[in-house]
């Protein structure tokens, strides 16, 4: 009946429903009806609820009853009901204000004395006679009681009645008496009530005296009437007699155990108590030893077994009375049954009788019939404790033996449900109204509980036990006997003979021979010698050995190099990458000494420590053993060497990796519950520790296939930070795959195969064995049971299979098929080879008793020489005998005499049962000859999503596609042995043909990073896709890419290099030493494939197939096929056993969701248990958000699917990353226009280090550009130009805007850097001390007039302290007067001269503004130049920087403005210097002239010689050598003759450099980003400061037909750096006005309009649009220019980009300026820009223009353009039409541009 029929039925009649159905239930014994209500989620009631008080117990140190509520909670919950005896609303209350003066502290009186509880519980309270001490609840003050005295005549009886109306009490801190209202007395006890103050309501309860003479909370005060039962025992509330309160109750809200009439001396619990507050629990005894016991909060939640007293139920049928939903907190009775956890008995038998506890317990009289006597005989008869659950109402008063009993609230605590949000309650389809009433839930649960059969009972008492807990029961039963008749049982065979008689008959019979080894049938015998002789045939099977990387490793491997760099990017400072040269790291695994030598041979076949710089390649294999530490008691030592390395190491990036980070995740706090298990909370310690939080140059790597327990509500890892395995989605990502991963999911879905051999099974013969034990030993552990079991089964196969056929009938049919294939493969051929059973025992006591049986077993059949039997203990190594360790070198065939197997892939071939012990599997890998998983035994104990996935992970393996593919037929293992033997050898010789082949020498092991799903598998079916595989496997190896992963060794693979190989289980069950190479013939982007399996000869062939697992039933249920979509039933388990679910209340897991829903399913609704490592993480005071630490990353994906590789390719991939970062992206890129351009210059001798002035002064000047970063604009006009094949260039500029080339540069000590770089040197330059912050920078205006802006400017400087020297301020100290400059006689090697300018926009971060390494550290002036409106932004990322902020009105302004204030404020601040000098005696012409004005990505300066000729003619080398910025400028300082040049420049690096461009040392062209300016000399050639683009080659243009030397030295370069963001980056053009978000990209045509027209407005600068607009327009401006370079387009005073396919021939219109020689030239066009006075008739006159050329005029505003047109008269040669008039289209306010266009006549 579902929730919404639920809802329609009247209460009552739904109730008796519920009690018909229980009654029925209870009295047939046929099948009951089906449950009422299936969806709650049940605790059990059964009959060892005891064992569940102990697991809680000995859990926690407190009775934790699944959902921490104290009892102080609960009543809290009751604080909201009116305990009056009407029910109707509160009356609001307003209270009285306080007396002028009195005190108003909540817990003190209006005379300002104490009444709380914790203060007085000590003091000596006198009170008149009839008076009771009673406590009251403040609302404001939940955790304390208020101590009052009232007149008991106002109190009720035993029975609730009798208390007379009104009130009479004194107040005990002040002593004031005979408050008659308690209205009165609640105010002076001020008490703060909302409400009308009730004595009802807020007098809570007695308080009594203990022995020790401590004042505490005692017993309830009964206010409501207690009704009887219909039966003869009724309950009563007894309030202590005042002569006997002895009773001691914590305040701290924890019921301690008492129950009123009884006194309970302090002596009986072993605690003392302090002040009130017990020191523990004191329902726990005294326990032998030195104990602490320190109080803890987690131990104050604990909610205790506690009893409650209120009012029983009425009849059983009809509904209990309404009350509260909780019932009453009472006393307490003590429970002897938590006993010390030191103790010699078990936890599940029946216990040794306890001392009688005399003079302890001691009940007061009480009328007879009230009370249920609790028999002395009871636990004698019954053999188990009776848990008594509390239900709904209140309980009876128990007298008697009460020892024997526990009462539990577990049973009503798991319905109080918490306020669920309505979001919550959607998610669940449920409304509020919906949730069923509490008793409405425990009817439904009995109606459960009643059904419950004895094996369900016990599964539930055993799965309450902690993994822990149960081992220890198994431990006890074995230690102390109670297996003997178990034991005597199995002592007999199923047939009924003596085992062991029977076994040493067959010695006997058999004598010294043994079962031949290999080769033959068991029937055959030799002699032991000959058997220890016989060598196998070698099979150089090193599959395991190599290391591979696979595509999907790969992939996850760059997610977590890129969460990493999320994290850096992510401004929270927590990870500066920048910082970090170098990669280091450390291992932590749990306690198991396999996975420690697994970790091991990883870290040495993969090559990692070579390939990070930590070991030498001679000595690394020795020394891989300090990475990788094991969680024991040695780690301590291991790891204050690890953060010894990581303290002192501050520019190495350390990454600590927690591998199978969910084992024994417990808390360093909860080590008192240890009870000396070695690995507690040394996790925790090491990972949470305060060194590893702060430590800014460590990362933290939680490594997991069951991520469950790190994603609770406290997790401290943020769910952006976790990594999870990669999905595969669809059959075209598998198809690239060779191997697919086959996990939990996969064996799932197998079963849905209809197959008659499936891979996931269950030994339902064996269970119902199990089940027949049972009955008969109910007092043992059913592990135990199962465990004796097995043995018998397995010894009685060898039996059967050997000598005692008889016995086949009585070996389950499954152990019987297991022993059969384990002891035939190995004689089916001369290689020896066989398969890997598994036996997996928890118990390490039963795993030994396991070996040893069998191994007897074993021996006396004779088969020692057949298979071994191996002990699997995480604690030790593994130990094989002498003869198989030979036989695994003999195949192994290269290895060292002393080598032995030290995992378990050494034993790859060997038959061989692993009886894998210990508490969990811990990421053991497997070898792929294991076969079979049995476990049988894992059972109820289990029963944890966790536990199962780790149980099962042990199967866990990749597969060859067919087997997913084709199921059906892959996975039919019923017969067919030798046709399938014979095909397999066939196929292998294919194999072997096909991968002979030269090897390709790629080791780019990239490619498309192929999605693969968490599992590897297609989550839709696979079972049936029809495409067949590659008939080879071919290893796709796509061509070598640079980046990140381009080595996964540190260069390429040599041809004899096999590629690396790495994964966890990626390596044994699929890679091969054949398989890895790459095949150079295969093609296509696909990822790289998984290598198929060699076949090999005599390699049993069904190894291709994953192993096959036998489950209990139990296992088998919760594991099996999902049906209808829906996650197998273990995915609904608890996640853990560490972690509880936040609410019993909640919806299901979502089905097909993936690792992320998963986990916010997980950190939503569980909760960390106290005992967990991460319980103990504080939610952030302000936001209630959980701290996660910013530098902790997890990485989960399931078991076996090659997490290791991952994390070990990831070290390497984020070393290469800092190595990038140590690079640098240049251009590279040959000069332009230099093959037309042959050298006519005058000769010049070569070697000379500065030019000649005379000599330079007669070259003539180059005006062709030749910087690449100009190859798509116009060509400057040359003579050289007019005979230039147009075709050529024509195709030359064809190509529209190209990708620049660069290159990577090692970054040298010499770079210039952006704000990622810090080091010790340079920390200083760069950051602020909190000593010096950025106060200490000061502003100061600077104001000048500019005759080309007409108006005055005022720029700020912003000038730190540490600067100020550079500048020269007024007497007082206030105004700046000027910038100090040298003189040009100046000779100090430690300055260099001229200030250094550095405009910078949009670059904050990523400019290269610290000069510190370039300028060798020496004393400099360095200017930053930035916009007013980016000066905030400059100011935060560079403090100790000087700033020159631009006015407000060039905000939007191209660079041209920045380099025109530059200019204009230098010869402005020479004078100021020339006339403060002068003062001194200076000549004016001494004072240096010179600036460096340098682009914000200029990063390395070079030096270049040509080497000498060599005997060769043919080309001479040229030698590069990195130098520094200051050598570099300060030879460029040291030009003879220095201030008759204008500009000097150096050359742009390239690649192509060639000896030839150095036999010039010196050219008279442009120069370009780094420049020294001579502002004297330059004092009336300006910037263009309207420009955006070429605004240099304007002014280089202009300084030259000025006259003036530009000199180019070409010895040097400079490399610029690819800067990708800010810079001249183009504005995006939008639209003034936005229509819509999603328009159209507007064209650079749209970017001009025809005056007053309706078109689009653009939120451009007008010189922007109108720029952009001509280096696109030159089709419609200028057509008969086009690829016509005889007739260039006719600049005058400018140059503009009219686009590629024009030439610009630049004229000066000044008197005698220089020209280029253009006589004879007949003009394709002329573009007058802003021209000036200069520009007249008679100029232009000279020209002379082809027929149809065209005109632009461009002038601020319509009226000078017709102005222009007039003075210019230009009417007479040009034809003018109204509609050729343009503007560009910005509104009027931004002022645009307007041109016109004409045609000549």
């Amino acid at each position: 009946m579902g929730n919404s029929y639920a809802g329609q039925l009247k209460s009552a009649r739904f109730e008796e429903a519920l009690h018909n159905s229980i009654e029925a239930s209870l009295r047939c014994s046929s099948v009951v009806p089906r449950p009422i209500f299936s969806a709650v989620h049940v605790k059990p009631k059964v009959e060892d609820l005891d064992k569940d008080l102990v697991h809680r117990y000995t859990q926690n140190g407190s009775l934790d009853f699944s959902n921490n509520l104290t009892v102080n909670e609960m009543e809290d919950d009751e604080d909201d009901e009116d305990m009056s005896d009407s029910n109707s609303p509160p009356i609001p209350y307003s209270q009285k204000p306080a007396p002028e003066g009195s005190c108003t502290t909540d817990g003190f009186c209006q005379a300002g004395k104490d009444l709380r509880l914790v203060s007085l519980c000590m003091e000596q309270i006198d009170i008149p006679a009839g008076f009771l001490l009673v406590g009251a609840k403040s609302p404001n003050l939940p955790e304390h009681i208020l101590v009052c005295a009232v007149d008991k005549r106002f109190l009720p009886d035993d029975h609730g009645k009798n208390a007379l109306l009104g009130f009479s009490g004194n107040c005990i801190g002040c002593g004031e008496r005979g408050f008659r209202y308690f209205t009165e007395f609640s105010n002076h006890i001020n008490l703060k009530l909302t409400t009308q103050p009730k004595k009802q309501k807020h007098l809570k309860y007695y308080l009594v005296r203990s022995s020790q003479g401590v004042l505490s909370k005692g017993p309830l005060i009964c206010w409501k009437e207690c009704r009887s039962r219909q039966s003869s025992t009724t309950c009563h509330s007894i309030k202590p007699n005042s002569s006997v309160s002895s009773t001691v109750t914590p305040e701290n809200g924890t019921t301690n155990g008492y129950k009123s009439g009884f006194i309970q001396t302090d002596a009986a619990n072993g605690n003392s108590s302090h002040g009130g507050k017990s020191s523990a629990s004191s329902s726990t005894p005294a326990r032998p030893g030195n104990y602490s016991l320190s109080p803890r909060p987690s131990f104050a939640s604990g909610d205790q077994a506690t009893m409650f007293i209120s009012g029983p139920p009425k009849k059983r049928h009809r509904g209990w009375y309404p009350g509260s939903p909780i019932p009453q907190p009472g006393l307490v009775v003590p429970i002897p049954t938590v006993r010390p956890l030191s103790r010699t008995e078990s936890l599940l038998s029946t216990p040794v009788p306890q001392t009688p506890l005399t003079g302890i317990l001691q009940p007061r009289p009480i009328p007879a019939g009230e009370t249920v006597i609790v028999p002395e005989n009871l636990l004698s008869n019954s053999g188990v404790r009776p848990v008594i659950l509390i239900g709904y109402g209140t309980l009876p008063y128990f007298y008697g033996n009460v020892g024997d009993i526990v009462v539990s609230p577990l049973l009503v605590n798991c319905y109080k449900i918490p306020q669920l949000e309505n979001k919550d309650l959607e998610q669940l389809g449920l409304t509020g109204s919906q949730l069923l009433s509490v008793e409405n839930m425990i009817l439904l649960t009995i109606q459960y509980l009643v059904r419950l059969g004895q094996h369900q009972s016990r599964a539930l008492a055993e799965s309450m036990l902690t993994t822990s807990e149960f081992l220890k029961e198994i431990s006890y039963e074995l230690i102390t006997g109670k297996v003997s008749f178990l034991a005597s049982h199995f002592k007999t065979t199923s047939l009924g003979d003596d085992l062991d008689k029977l076994l040493d008959k067959m010695q006997q019979r058999r004598g010294d021979s043994v079962v031949t080894p290999f080769n033959g049938d068991l029937n055959e015998y030799v002699s032991p010698q000959e058997a220890a002789a016989m060598i196998p045939t070698q099979n150089l099977d090193l599959g395991n050995e190599t290391f591979q990387i696979y595509q999907p490793q790969l992939t996850v491997a760059r997610k977590l190099l890129s969460q990493v760099c999320t994290i850096a990017d992510s401004g929270s400072q927590s990870l500066d990458l920048g910082h970090f040269s170098k990669v280091d790291f450390i291992i932590i695994v749990p306690r198991s000494e396999v996975l420690v030598q697994q970790t091991l041979q990883r870290i040495r076949q993969s090559g990692v420590l070579v390939d990070l710089g930590l070991e030498e390649n001679g000595t690394a294999y020795q020394r891989a053993e300090k990475y990788v530490v094991r969680l024991d008691n040695e780690i301590q030592t291991k790891f204050e060497v690890f953060m010894r390395r990581v303290k002192q190491n501050p520019y190495t990036l350390f990454v600590l990796v927690h591998d199978n980070s969910h084992v024994e995740l417990t808390s360093v706090m909860s080590g008192s519950l240890s009870h000396g298990e070695p690995g507690h909370g040394l996790a925790d310690r090491v990972i949470n520790g305060r060194e590893v939080l702060e430590a800014f140059n460590l990362l933290v790597l939680q490594v997991t296939s069951c991520p469950y327990t790190l994603q609770t509500q406290q997790s401290r890892i943020s769910p952006s930070n976790e990594v999870h395995w990669i999905q595969l989605d669809s059959t075209e990502d598998m198809s690239c795959e060779e191997k697919l991963y086959f996990g939990l999911n996969e064996y799932s879905k197998s079963l849905q195969w209809g197959i008659t051999s499936p891979l996931l099974r269950c030994d339902e013969t064996f269970e119902k064995m199990v089940n027949t034990l049972l009955e008969r030993y109910p007092r043992l552990h059913s592990m135990v049971v199962r465990c004796y079991l097995l043995i018998q089964q397995y010894s009685e196969a060898l039996m059967a299979l050997t000598t005692v056929a008889s016995l086949r009938d009585h070996s389950t049919p499954e152990t019987l098929n297991i022993m059969d294939d384990l002891l035939s493969c190995p004689g089916k051929n001369r290689s020896g080879r066989g398969h890997m059973l598994i036996l997996r025992v928890p118990s390490v006591q039963l795993a030994m008793l396991a070996k040893e049986r069998l191994q007897e077993v074993r021996d006396k059949l004779g088969l020692q020489y057949r298979f071994e039997v191996v002990l699997g203990n995480p604690a030790s190594e593994l130990s094989v005998a002498a003869h198989f360790v030979a036989r695994l070198k003999t195949w192994r065939g290269n290895e060292a005499e002393e080598w032995v197997p030290r995992t378990y892939q050494d034993l790859e071939g060997l038959p061989c049962i692993v009886i894998l012990t210990g508490k969990d599997p811990l990421g053991e890998t497997f070898p792929r000859s294991l076969k079979y998983c049995d476990l049988r035994l894992i059972d109820s104990s289990y029963l944890t999503r966790t536990a199962l996935e780790q149980e099962m992970g042990l199967a866990c393996c990749y597969v060859s596609k067919e087997v997913i593919r084709g199921p059906t037929a892959a996975l039919d293992l019923s017969g067919k042995e030798q046709e399938r033997t014979a095909a397999s050898e066939n196929d292998t010789e294919e194999l072997l043909i096909d991968l002979e082949r030269p090897q390709s020498n790629s080791s780019a092991v990239t490619g498309t990073s192929g999605s693969i799903m968490e599992n590897g598998v297609s989550s839709s079916s696979t079972a049936d896709k029809s495409q067949k595989p590659p008939p080879t496997p071919s290893f796709r190896s796509p061509a070598p890419s640079a980046g990140l992963d381009e080595g996964l060794s540190a260069g390429p693979a040599g041809p004899g290099e096999p590629l690396k190989q790495e994964c966890d289980s990626l390596g044994p069950p699929l890679a091969s030493s054949t398989t890895a190479k790459p095949s150079p013939s295969s093609s296509g982007p696909g990822a790289l494939p998984w290598p198929g399996p060699p076949g090999r000869a005599g390699r049993p062939p069904q190894a291709a197939l994953p192993p096959v697992v036998i489950l209990s039933k139990a296992a088998y249920s919760l594991l099996g096929a999902r049906r209808g979509g829906k996650l197998p039933a273990a995915a609904a388990l608890l996640p853990h056993p560490d972690v509880a679910w936040a609410s019993p209340l909640r919806p299901p897991p979502p089905a097909h969701a993936g690792p992320e829903e998963q986990s916010l399913y997980y950190r939503r609704w569980t909760a960390a248990r106290p005992h967990h490592a991460d319980h103990g993480n504080p939610p952030d005071p302000a936001s209630g958000a959980r701290a996660c630490h910013p530098r902790r990353l997890l990485l989960s994906g399931p078991p076996q699917v090659g997490k290791t590789g991952s994390y070990l390719q990831f070290l390497r991939l984020l070393f290469r990353m800092l190595i990038r970062l140590l690079e640098v992206d240049v251009y590279d890129e040959a000069e332009i226009n230099t093959d037309h351009s042959e050298s006519s210059e005058v000769s010049q001798s070569e070697g000379e280090p500065w030019p000649d002035i005379e000599s330079f002064s007669k070259m003539p000047f180059d005006v062709s550009v030749h910087d690449p970063k100009y190859s798509s604009m116009s060509l400057v006009y040359t003579e050289k130009l007019a005979g230039v094949k147009q075709e050529a260039i024509k195709e030359a500029k064809a190509e529209e805007p190209r990708k620049r080339e660069t290159t990577s540069m090692m970054l040298t000590k010499y770079a210039a850097y952006n704000t990622f770089h810090h080091c010790e040197q340079c920390h200083q330059y760069m950051d602020f001390t909190s000593a010096s912050q950025m106060s200490d920078s000061t502003l100061h205006a600077f104001t000048f007039s500019s005759s080309m802006l007409g108006e005055e400017v005022q720029l700020y400087f912003i000038i730190p302290k540490s600067k100020e020297s550079h500048f020269v301020f007024s007497k007082q100290g206030k105004h700046l007067e000027s910038m100090r400059l040298p003189l040009v006689s100046d000779k100090n090697l430690n300055v260099v001269k001229s200030p250094i300018f550095t405009p910078s926009s949009g670059r904050h971060e990523h400019g290269l503004l610290n000069l510190f390494h370039a300028m060798e550290g020496i004393s400099h002036l360095h200017l930053l130049v930035v916009k007013e409106y980016e000066m905030p932004l400059y100011r935060k990322y560079w403090p100790n920087h000087i700033m020159l902020v631009l006015p407000g009105m060039f905000n939007n302004a191209g660079v041209g403005a920045a380099r025109f204030l530059i200019k204009e404020l230098s010869y402005h601040n020479l004078e100021l210097e020339r006339n403060r000098l002068e003062e001194l005696g200076v000549k004016r012409q001494c004072v240096w002239p010179f600036i460096v004005v340098m682009d914000d990505s200029c990063v390395l300066w070079n030096i270049h010689s040509v080497q000498e000729q060599t005997s060769q003619p043919m080309e001479t080398g040229v030698s590069s050598k990195n130098v520094s910025l200051k050598s570099v400028l300060q030879h460029m300082e040291a030009t003879p003759k220095i201030v008759h040049y204008a500009i000097l420049g150096i050359q742009k690096w390239s690649s192509r450099l060639t000896s030839r461009s150095l036999k010039v040392p010196f050219s008279r062209c442009h120069v370009h980003d780094f420049i020294l300016l001579n502002i004297d000399l330059t004092q009336n050639v300006q910037y263009d400061f309207n420009r955006y683009f070429c605004e240099d080659v304007d002014f280089n243009l202009r300084t030259n037909s000025s006259g003036l030397l530009i000199c180019r030295f070409n010895n040097f370069s400079l490399m610029k750096k690819h800067v990708q963001v800010g810079g001249q980056r183009d504005f995006i053009i939008k639209p003034k006005i936005m229509v819509s978000e999603s328009m159209a990209p507007i064209l650079p045509l749209q970017y001009v309009c025809a005056p007053d027209t309706e078109h689009t407005l653009l939120a451009a600068p007008a010189q922007f649009l109108l720029e952009k607009f001509l280096q696109h327009a030159s089709y419609k401006l200028f057509p008969k220019a086009i690829r016509n370079f005889r007739s260039p387009v006719l600049a005058i005073d400018c140059y503009l980009n009219i686009g590629p396919e024009v030439a610009v021939c630049y004229i000066s219109s000044r008197p005698h300026s220089s020209n280029v020689h253009c006589e004879g030239v007949c003009f394709g066009g002329l573009l007058l820009y802003l021209c000036d006075s200069f520009v007249g008739a008679d100029l232009l006159k000279k020209f002379k223009f082809l027929k149809g050329a065209t005109l632009c005029v461009i002038c601020q505003d319509r009226s000078s353009l017709r102005q222009t047109i007039v003075r210019l008269e230009l009417e007479d040669e040009w034809q003018f039409r109204l509609r050729d008039e343009f503007q560009t289209a910005n509104s009027s306010d931004d002022k645009p541009l307007y041109f016109l266009t004409g045609r000549h006549v």
